[in-house]
């Protein structure tokens, strides 16, 4: 695996990539970096250009101090100016948790860019918020995105080295969470503005259900047509998942035309983790078959 870094869109991204020939790329999201994707990379790095990023406000890129640099269209044009940066028209967006939202944002926004979509348990914008309107058990199971928003976040989720942070893996993720992965994560988390740049991503977007006494939660699926998704489009949900529920998945088609729905009953939200395989084998038989490697790439 190779690291580099890329001026794009305003900020430095760092990422990591593997193989040569079109590109797939892989975006993380909250409390994670690029080394979610570390299976996928080696996998996907065999015939395509493999590139997983640490998005903005993680690990090693760029932390903006601006709390309006991390709402969601500046997120989006950060993967499309990377991808031009490699030197990619079209390509394959993953994305699982908060690159899950970016990945759905950026086909809705940028559809002719995208040869394929793949979405791991994260939900579509229309959908999750009629869920946090309508379903209360998705209200409650989000209620934490309430604290990730507040000032005191920062001071939870560090206390103690990072405990909350690595219980909230290991809970599901068990022997799957090694030390390694351990010493990897609090290596990430502890880097100067890390912490408070992933949670910036919550609060710009204030994103959640309301507070007590808040104002209601508006709906985005009255205009169905802004909203659709008109990519090829997988979308792999491990039904363990305790803070977005499998109601995230009713009637999705609506938004998604062209929509294959491969649920995991044993996975968490954590699926990447905890079925590499599975879900590589998922993403391989959505893709087809294999595409012969490219002679070069355009370099940044």
């Amino acid at each position: 695996m190779e690291h580099a870094f890329a001026d794009v869109n305003g900020v430095r991204l760092h990422y990591v990539t593997l193989g040569r020939g079109p590109l797939i790329m892989f975006v993380h999201g909250f409390p994670e970096f690029w080394y979610e994707w570390k299976h996928q990379l080696r996998e996907f790095g065999r015939d395509h250009e493999a590139v997983a990023p640490d998005m903005r406000g993680y690990n090693l890129s760029s932390k903006p101090a601006d709390l309006a640099e991390y709402e969601v269209r500046h997120l989006v044009e950060d993967l499309n100016a990377l991808a031009t940066g490699l030197g990619h028209e079209q390509f394959v967006l993953v994305g699982h948790d908060w690159g899950g939202v970016v990945a759905w944002a950026f086909a809705i926004a940028h559809p002719e860019r995208l040869e394929r979509l793949v979405i791991v348990n994260a939900p579509h914008p229309a959908i999750f918020e009629r869920e946090i309107r309508e379903n209360p058990a998705q209200q409650n199971a989000s209620r934490y995105m309430l604290t990730l928003r507040s000032p005191e976040a920062e001071a939870i989720l560090s206390a103690d080295n990072y405990a909350r942070l690595i219980e909230v893996l290991s809970r599901d993720l068990g022997d799957r969470f090694t030390a390694a992965d351990r010493a990897a994560y609090l290596d990430a988390w502890s880097r100067p503005g890390a912490l408070t740049g992933g949670l910036n991503w919550y609060r710009a977007a204030g994103v959640g259900p309301p507070a007590s006494g808040g104002a209601p939660v508006p709906s985005l699926a009255r205009d169905a047509t802004r909203l659709t998704v008109r990519v090829p489009t997988l979308v792999i949900w491990g039904e363990r998942d305790q803070a977005l529920l499998t109601g995230n998945l009713d009637g999705l088609e609506r938004f998604v035309p062209d929509l294959t729905i491969e649920r995991i009953s044993d996975g968490s939200h954590w699926v990447v983790h905890e079925h590499p395989e599975r879900v590589n084998r998922l993403i391989r038989d959505f893709l087809g078959p294999r595409r012969p490697p490219a002679e070069t790439r355009p370099q940044i």
